[in-house]
């Protein structure tokens, strides 16, 4: 009885540390599209512009950069700033360089401050959402097509709002 209890309980407890080892896996996939969907963190989320949602309003858009400490990419926004009209698709470009003769593999995360304006910030189309090859010296513009959702304007708490960061962090992957 006793050797059967011990059993039991390596059973469960090696059911237990496999469970956790799979969850560690899968936590940042399922964070990451926890924020995407809600807009917690600053993180913006992924939406389709209505032509009739379209409201007359302007707001100042700060494209920040960074990588890696030593990286082998250079990485920046190619303007720093614009103006874009709430509502509006807009386009902006960040240039990347690899520094290297070897091809790299980059990945870009980013985010949005303030953080309450991470809801309202929408990509259509971002560099970011996949993997990107550069070839040895290679230099490359990347886009990112975003507009900022009207309701902005409706939120007592951002509404008098005036810039939003976009900031992105390049990393090479391994």
């Amino acid at each position: 009885m006793y050797r059967k209890n011990i059993k039991f309980q390596a059973l469960l407890l090696s059911a237990f540390v496999l469970f956790m080892l799979m969850m560690s896996y899968a936590a940042v996939p399922l964070y990451k599209l926890f924020c995407q969907v809600t807009g917690y963190g600053g993180t913006p989320s992924i939406k389709e512009i209505n032509p009739s949602e379209v409201v007359i309003g302007e707001i100042n858009i700060r494209f920040d950069s960074s990588s890696e400490r030593n990286s082998s990419v250079y990485f920046e926004p190619i303007k720093n700033t614009m103006k874009v009209n709430i509502g509006e698709n807009s386009l902006a470009f960040y240039k990347a360089k690899n520094k290297t003769d070897q091809t790299i593999n980059t990945m870009s995360v980013f985010n949005v401050t303030p953080l309450q304006a991470g809801k309202y910030f929408n990509k259509i189309e971002c560099f970011c959402f996949e993997e990107q090859t550069l070839n040895p010296r290679e230099e490359v513009e990347m886009p990112v097509t975003f507009f900022i959702d009207p309701s902005i304007k409706n939120d007592k708490f951002i509404k008098d709002l005036r810039e939003i960061t976009l900031s992105y962090t390049m990393f090479i992957k391994e």
